[in-house]
């Protein structure tokens, strides 16, 4: 792995590729971030964010996904994948919001992953976009790029890649750190074809090295 400061210069031509990284779930509030997060599992945020369009209108509380059908409520968000699955967890977090918090979005780490369908990733996407703690979200992207960049090891669980991160960057940095990697890996560093020859990291990157000799 590379050393922590190596992490932070590499992270700072990251800030200056993508300055303005944010959360891309459309989202008015806590709970409809929690919906849209739960919906993004192997799916892209373009895709919940045209399914929310709507859904967002026609449910506005945790209520209102429980007084329609399994069945309309899967038709709803039939666009995306695992719908079936979602729309259960959907429910079952809307029914824990209910009983246990009087149907609002908890704000802290623990209240949040004993929801239904919520797990460490959404908890913690949660808690740093719509209640601003400092929090790092390992995701698809943000697990790829760690690794390629040598801040994580390839054989790093999710969680020893939330772990190092943490370890390797400031607090203050989380929250900003975490969208401008997703955005990284979601526009430039993608999983099948990472734009290698125009990375500002090439250098500083073993695998991207390797790509390039392979060509």
């Amino acid at each position: 792995m590379i050393s922590n400061k190596k992490t932070l210069e590499m992270l700072s031509v990251i800030d200056e590729m993508f300055p303005d990284a944010e959360c891309e779930l459309t989202h008015d509030n806590p709970f409809e971030l929690t919906i849209a997060v739960l919906m993004s599992a192997q799916c892209t945020d373009n895709m919940v964010n045209r399914v929310t369009k709507d859904l967002f209108k026609k449910y506005k509380t945790p209520q209102d996904y429980l007084d329609v059908s399994l069945e309309e409520l899967q038709n709803d968000i039939r666009s995306i994948g695992l719908y079936r699955n979602k729309a259960k967890n959907i429910q079952s977090l809307c029914r824990d919001l209910i009983d246990k918090f009087n149907g609002e979005v908890p704000g802290n780490y623990d209240d949040l992953v004993g929801l239904a369908g919520v797990g460490r990733k959404t908890a913690n996407v949660v808690l740093s976009v719509a209640f601003d703690v400092p929090r790092i979200a390992v995701d698809t992207h943000v697990e790829r790029v760690a690794k390629r960049l040598g801040i994580a090891r390839y054989k790093d669980s999710v969680l020893e890649v939330e772990k190092t991160l943490m370890r390797k960057i400031p607090d203050s940095m989380w929250s900003k750190t975490h969208h401008q990697l997703i955005f990284f890996g979601r526009y430039h560093c993608t999983a099948r074809a990472p734009k290698c020859a125009d990375c500002p990291l090439l250098q500083e990157c073993r695998e991207g090295k390797k790509r390039m000799k392979a060509r």
